[in-house]
Parts: structure tokens; sequence; C-alpha cells
């Protein structure tokens, strides 16, 4: 038989794995034998796979094959993530390039493109991994949103909350204006911008001339001040201790409080402390019960 000089993984690839289909050879049911189950971390459906996938897949393919090889039942659970708000993202894009706006549509007719995009990129993806040569247990292919799982998740959050071990509660979150929902911390890009100190004065409560002066990069949340802050070893506003200011155009009388959190160097020492606004400032208003005002 002549071999060829070199490997062409097209003539022997395709045929070989066509091959461990047919036999079902990856399949798996429970038997005697000792267990060994992965289940693929789902790659999102919002593209195609990427070389982390390559190298993250490889890895399992090796451990469930190596399982397999030593007499154990191995089986390699495969499945599809749908990422919501990413693929919400794309396929609001996808629509806009064809002339329709989501606003226009009901929920039924989105979720009938969402799924179409699904079905596309889903499929692509698990092609991908078909020819990497991905021993999975195709028969058990699933994706987070299909009725079965949906379902188990509703029902594992109402039973967590019905034992009391998750609760809902007033948090600060990210909000996405243009999707209108809120955003993992894990979903936020951050990025430094060139931006602006602007100078505001409060006036102290009670005194005729005693202003307190803070410097602040969004002037426009000062509608939702409810204290002012500065750090409890500068001699500056010690003075201040218990006392409070008007809050300028409002008129609301605030307390002057005291925490290590503010950075003495940074504007003028007094920082304006906003909960609904931003995180830290959520922290320090738990901290003193402070109002949120939303």
């Amino acid at each position: 038989m002549e071999i060829p000089s070199k490997y062409d993984p097209r003539s022997i690839e395709d045929k070989w794995y066509s091959f461990w289909l047919e036999k079902k050879y990856f399949r798996s049911v429970p038997d005697h034998r000792e267990p060994y189950t992965i289940v693929i971390p789902p790659p999102n459906v919002t593209g195609v796979l990427h070389m982390g996938h390559m190298l993250n897949n490889t890895i399992q393919d090796v451990l469930i094959r190596r399982a397999r090889m030593i007499g154990k039942n191995a089986c390699w659970v495969p499945g599809t993530d749908h990422a919501s708000i990413a693929t919400e993202a794309k396929v609001v894009a996808k629509l806009k390039e064809d002339g329709i706006d989501k606003s226009e549509l009901t929920r039924e007719s989105f979720l009938e493109h969402a799924w179409e995009w699904k079905e596309k990129h889903g499929g692509i993806i698990l092609d991908q991994l078909k020819k990497l040569g991905a021993s999975c247990d195709w028969d058990r292919t699933c994706f987070t949103m299909d009725e079965a799982r949906y379902e188990s998740v509703i029902q594992v959050f109402v039973d967590l909350y019905n034992k009391g071990l998750i609760y809902r509660g007033v948090r600060m979150v990210n909000w996405d204006p243009q999707a209108l929902t809120a955003l993992s911390d894990e979903e936020v890009i951050f990025r430094e911008v060139q931006s602006k100190l602007y100078y505001l004065r409060y006036k102290v409560e009670g005194s005729q001339d005693e202003w307190v002066t803070i410097a602040t990069t969004r002037p426009e949340t000062i509608l939702g001040d409810t204290a002012v802050c500065y750090h409890p070893e500068d001699s500056r506003f010690s003075h201040l201790a218990g006392k409070r200011v008007i809050v300028p155009l409002l008129g609301r009388s605030i307390p002057m409080i005291s925490d290590e959190y503010v950075d003495r160097e940074f504007g003028t020492g007094c920082l304006k402390i906003t909960p609904a606004h931003d995180v830290n400032d959520y922290m320090i208003g738990q901290k003193y019960n402070l109002e949120s005002i939303d």
C-alpha cells in the first residue's frame, strides 16, 4: 500500500469522523461503568469559535477520549449559550441592515428573528466543533434557552428564593440605555475619557457667608445628592463635623460626613455623595444610612 508523503486532512478527517458518528462511538448510555462527564462550557451564539475555544475544547476532547480508552462511561455534553444581551444587540443590528426597527416588532416577531439567528450561528459553532473532531454525544445537544433548560432555571431560582438563599433588593446596576436593560459587571467595557471638573458651592446651613466647594465631573447628578463627605484627617473641613450644607438649586439640607474613602488630593478634597448614581457612593450611603434618591 502506498503511503502519501504528506498528510491530507481533507481525505482523512471527514472520512473517519463520519465513520465514528455512524457507529455512534461518542454516544453514552448509563450502565455499570464508572461515569466520566464533561458539560461543554457553551459558546455564545453571537458569532463563531475563536482560538480560545479551540484550545479549551481540545483539552476537553483529550480528557474525554482518555476516559473512554481506560474503560469509563465517558459523556461529553455539547451545547450553545444564548448570551441574551449580546445576541439581542447582534439581532438588532442585523434587523437594522434589513431596514427593520426593533420597536416596530412584537415580542413574538422579535423572538422569531432571535431564534433564526441562534439556528444559524449555533449551527455554525456545532459544525466547527465537529470539524475539530470533538467526540461529543451529539444526541444530547442542547441550548440554554431550550424549554427544558428554561423551566429548570426558573424552578431552581424559585426554590432558592423560597428557601431564603436568594433575595430581591435595591442594588446599584449598570444600565444599557440603548437595549434598556441592566448589565452584568462583566459586560461593561470601561474607557478613560478626558473630562472636566466642575466646581460647585454648597452653603453651610445657618451661616451667612461660609461655603463648601466640591469638584465633580458629573454636575447633573446634583439632584440626587444626600451628603457631602471629607476625609476624617483633613483639617480643612474638621470644623464642619456635625454640620449641614444646602444643595445648590434645590435648597435641600444634607449632612456633612467624614470617611476615609475620600481622596484628599482630588479636586477640593470634598466629595458630594449621590447614592443612586455611583457604586462607591451607594456603599457610603449604606454605611451612613443616607437616603438614596432615584
